[in-house]
């Protein structure tokens, strides 16, 4: 185990200047376009795959060759400076990736990860299939079902995913489904849905209040049928799952395990806060630029405390955000998680996101209502981070849990 350290390494700075020269050279001056678009930016993402920022090999290193764990929110974070929706679009297949890996045995994890990304010359998809209409936050109320068919080794599922990440798109969907309903979260498994398989299709594309690059749709399950091997962690382990949750439910037991859906979640939060941080201290950079050049009454209105104010704050909630998302991120990688960080570091970085960036908007005026400035981009992109991955609400309720001990409903 590492010890936690705030001083990145030599790597991790070339990293970082890599990325964010990619983000300034590439992303920024196609991010207004993409965003009018609302379409998914392949030419950025193909781009990004030729030089080696998209694809398995490179998220390998952030998720597994890096022992700090700061790699990756490094990365995120200047990925998303650039621009949320097409840094989701570059990093949104790490969500099915972390699905697999988090779930599936070493075996599936070796077929499956890398087609979720393919190769340079090939850019692949994967896609993440949680949250239904009906059932967002509250993953426990899954209606979309898997039904083993013994006689052929196949599973059968049926049901409507929704707002998901690439969905339709995707290569490879990994999709959890309940097993047994009356089981709830504890009797759901996660399933990998290959290339073209009958039955999956793209449902309604939403058009969205901001990341507008980053495609976002139902996901339509009509008799899906996938082999044996396609359900993460196998047939053996799903039974035994399933048994101990039913000696739960009866009393006889006491833990049953974790839900896929969340476990996926936990270790992805410190990510999330990280894509937050990247907007919100691209909204700060500017808004600061704009007060030493912008004057009004004789002086640049930076000179001005109300404004000056402002922007020291925006600079204290970034720096604040940042370091829970890194102490995050360490105890993640390191298996230190005691009282919910991942949920802390998520929460407080969305909260800021959107703070900052209606500051900036504040600070800009008319001007940044206008979209003739980037500001009020950045001020629609930050408000998912308050949504995804699990609500601000949902957060407070996971960190009230870790803290008390209590099944706070």
């Amino acid at each position: 185990m590492s010890e936690f350290s705030l001083h990145l390494s030599d790597d991790q700075i070339q990293l970082k200047d890599w990325i964010h020269q990619f983000a300034a050279d590439v992303i920024r001056p196609a991010a207004e376009e993409w965003d009018e678009r609302e379409e998914f930016p392949w030419p950025i993402v193909q781009e990004a795959a030729k030089i080696g920022l998209y694809g398995f090999d490179f998220m390998a290193q952030m998720m597994m060759g890096d022992q700090s764990g700061l790699s990756m929110p490094v990365a995120i974070e200047e990925m998303f400076w650039g621009d949320a929706g097409i840094g989701l679009s570059i990093f949104g297949s790490g969500l099915a990736a972390a699905g697999i890996a988090g779930s599936g045995t070493p075996e599936q994890t070796i077929e499956w990860v890398p087609q979720c990304y393919g190769d340079a010359d090939d850019v692949k998809l994967g896609a993440f299939c949680v949250s239904e209409p009906d059932a967002g936050s509250d993953v426990s109320s899954l209606r979309t079902r898997a039904v083993y068919d013994e006689a052929k080794d196949e599973w059968v599922l049926n049901g409507t995913k929704a707002w998901i990440t690439n969905g339709g798109i995707a290569n490879i969907h990994v999709v959890v489904a309940s097993v047994d309903p009356e089981l709830k979260s504890r009797g759901q498994a996660s399933f990998i849905v290959p290339p073209n398989t009958p039955g999956l299709s793209m449902g309604q594309k939403y058009k969205k209040h901001g990341i507008r690059a980053s495609h976002t749709s139902e996901v339509v399950l009509d008799d899906v049928r996938v082999p044996g091997r396609c359900l993460l962690g196998g047939k053996e382990k799903l039974d035994e799952k399933l048994a101990r949750a039913r000696e739960a439910l009866s009393g006889k037991a006491v833990s049953s395990g974790k839900q896929p859906a969340m476990a996926t979640f936990e270790a992805t939060r410190p990510a999330v806060g990280a894509q937050a941080i990247g907007v919100a201290r691209a909204a700060y950079e500017y808004a600061l630029e704009y007060a030493k050049e912008r004057r009004a009454f004789g002086k640049a209105i930076i000179e001005n405390q109300s404004i000056a104010f402002m922007l020291a704050n925006m600079c204290m909630e970034i720096d604040a955000a940042r370091l829970l998302v890194w102490r995050a991120a360490w105890m993640s990688r390191n298996g230190e998680y005691k009282n919910a960080e991942g949920s802390m570091s998520k929460l407080y970085a969305g909260r800021t996101a959107v703070w900052v960036t209606e500051r900036a908007i504040q600070i800009l005026g008319g001007y940044g209502y206008t979209r003739e400035y980037p500001v009020e981009r950045w001020h629609r992109d930050s408000k998912i981070f308050d949504i995804f991955e699990g609500t601000e609400q949902i957060q407070e309720l996971v960190i009230s849990r870790a803290i008390s001990g209590l099944r706070i409903e």
